[in-house]
This record gives C-alpha cells, sequence and structure tokens, in this order.
C-alpha cells in the first residue's frame, strides 16, 4: 500500500436513497483499493443513513457521519474536517463513477508530477442518451491556462467532482455555507493553489441529468446565488492574472444567461428577468469581439439581445436536440 496513497472520497448525502446504492456500488468497485469512502448524511429525512450503515457493516473503507441539515456545502466542508487521506475526491450521491475512476485520476497525476488531476464526464439523461465530451489530450496545464480554460468551459467546469485534490489544499479552502453553486466558490481557488493540473482525456464519472436536481429545477431567488459566486470568481482571478479580464467577463455573461434560463416557463420574476436581460446587453460587447468565445454563447446573446421570445423558443430547441428528442415543426 505504500504506493497506494489513501484516498478519501467524500459523498454529501440528503435524501438521495432512490440513487445511493448505485453510487456506493460504483465506488466498491473501483480498481484502486486504498479508498475510504466517507458517506455524510446531511439530516435526511429518507432512509439514506439507513443505506449508509448497512453499507458500513458490509465493507470497512466506508466511514459513516450524520450532522443536523447545513445544505452541500457545509455536508463537504465536514466531510473534508474528517478526511483521513492524503488525497480527496467528491463524489455526489446520485452520481456514479467508472472502476477505474480513482485509478485514473491518480495515474495521470502521478505520471505529470502534477498537483491535482481531472478526468471528463458524461451527461446521462433518461431517454438513455449519453453525451460524452472528451478532452482532446491528455495534458498538463499551469494554473493561468487551467483557470482560462474553465472561464471558457473549454473541457473543464466548475464543478468539484471528477477530480483528484491534495488534501492540503482545503486547509485553506472552504465551501460557502448556505449558499447554492458552491462549487464555483472553491474549485477555481483549487486551480490557483496548483502549480500544474492533469486533465484527462477519457471520462470516468457519470452525471445523470435529472431535472429536480438544484442546478436543473425551476428558479428560486437563491438560484441568484450563480451570478453572485461567479462575480466572485471573476474578480478573484482578475486580480491574480489581469490578462484574464475578457475570459472572466465572458464567465459572469454565462451565468447571466444561465440564470435566465433557468426561468423559461416560470411566471413572475418579471422585473428580475428585465434586469438579466438588461445586464446581458451591458456585458456583450467584449464577448462577442473575442474569438475564444464559445459560439453558442455569441448566439444567445444576440438572440437575446435582438429579441427574447425568439430566444426562448430556439432555447427549447436546443435542449431538445441536445438530450436527442424529437424537433416539432
Amino acid at each position: 500500500m505504500s504506493d497506494m496513497p489513501l484516498v478519501s472520497i467524500i459523498v454529501p448525502i440528503y435524501n438521495v436513497e432512490k440513487y445511493l446504492q448505485r453510487c456506493i456500488d460504483s465506488l466498491f468497485a473501483q480498481t484502486y483499493v486504498n479508498i475510504e469512502i466517507v458517506l455524510v448524511d446531511d439530516g435526511s429525512a429518507d432512509r439514506s443513513l439507513s443505506i449508509c450503515k448497512k453499507n458500513a457493516q458490509q465493507d470497512e473503507r466506508v466511514r459513516v457521519f450524520s450532522k443536523t441539515n447545513g445544505g452541500v456545502a457545509d455536508t463537504r466542508n465536514f466531510g473534508v474536517s474528517v478526511a483521513r487521506g492524503q488525497w480527496i475526491s467528491f463524489v455526489d450521491p446520485d452520481d456514479y463513477v467508472d472502476p477505474d475512476y480513482i485509478e485514473y485520476l491518480y495515474g495521470i497525476l502521478v505520471k505529470s508530477n502534477a498537483t491535482m488531476s481531472i478526468c471528463q464526464h458524461r451527461n446521462v439523461y433518461k431517454n438513455g442518451k449519453i453525451q460524452t465530451n472528451l478532452y482532446e489530450g491528455p495534458a498538463v496545464l499551469d494554473s493561468h491556462t487551467a483557470v482560462k480554460r474553465l472561464l471558457y468551459d473549454d473541457q473543464i467546469d466548475t464543478s468539484v467532482w471528477a477530480k483528484l485534490y491534495p488534501a492540503w489544499v482545503f486547509k485553506k479552502i472552504h465551501f460557502p455555507k448556505g449558499r447554492l453553486f458552491e462549487d464555483i466558490a472553491a474549485t477555481y481557488k483549487t486551480f490557483l493553489a496548483s502549480d500544474s493540473i492533469a486533465v484527462g482525456s477519457e471520462a470516468k464519472y457519470s452525471y445523470p441529468f435529472r431535472y429536480n436536481s438544484i442546478v436543473n429545477d425551476q428558479f428560486s431567488l437563491h438560484k441568484l446565488d450563480l451570478i453572485d459566486m461567479t462575480e466572485q470568481m471573476a474578480c478573484e482571478v482578475k486580480k491574480v492574472y489581469p490578462d484574464l479580464q475578457i475570459a472572466s467577463q465572458r464567465r459572469v455573461l454565462y451565468a447571466y444567461i444561465s440564470t435566465l434560463n433557468q426561468m423559461q416557463n416560470v411566471d413572475g420574476y418579471q422585473e428580475i428577468r428585465e434586469q438579466l436581460i438588461s445586464k446581458i446587453k451591458e456585458l456583450r460587447k467584449p464577448v462577442l469581439e473575442d474569438h475564444k468565445a464559445p459560439i453558442r454563447d455569441k448566439v444567445a446573446i444576440f438572440l437575446i439581445g435582438f429579441s427574447y421570445p425568439i430566444y426562448r423558443k430556439a432555447w427549447k430547441i436546443y435542449l431538445k436536440i441536445k438530450k436527442g428528442e424529437e424537433v416539432s415543426a
């Protein structure tokens, strides 16, 4: 085991009895055996905690903790505080990973002598369609390049999962308690703290696309946290890397568009909707002129500025195509 350091896999859990066993089974199947599976139940009202305890009886690598409900960020922070591994990875309880998930992440990290590592993920839709965005790699990126790719959504996203971190990085980095989209507030900081990041070309993490998840359910005022978290990230990045100002603005603009999309089928909030559209128009010029900005973003920005009703129709068609559904004429 000396050449296989302990890896802590932290799973924050809240009312996911329907999906939890699938997640745990995928962790039991890991080919990298020197792991501890840290299951932290955040005050679930369903059978989630009992499922955790049952699995702990079957495998000594499982450690179960139960705490008063405090949200995903608080649960992840707790998991980090009790983790005993030299390395840390996060897996959400309704997701699942390939058998060589940890082996792959650790392998590319050691091979490149990087500070941390990233693998790709696949979106799994209810209709059976699987969407995988493979990276043209593998590659080893410095902090600046990794942050830049994150700002442009270039095969690197802000999700805390599908990554392997050194445990020491979380001594100074914490997830903001009580906020949604807490990944955004932490992931870029791990990049800034890293000398190099190994980015793998293969997808080892599966993300079932569910519309009742925090990311995909209907709009509420808490969803505005996305904008706040992104603006904080942009402000901090520009201090460290001033040359990434336009890239940072692109990411902020994307947050406004994404929040607007959350409001597509929601009545009310008209004042907020108008404010978002106004802000998109205000920020759009440098992003439209940026040749690195995704075409998808530029089309969205143009349509929103031209006619929001037309944009809404285009967005619905885009979603159907993305999920592999039939588009009616």
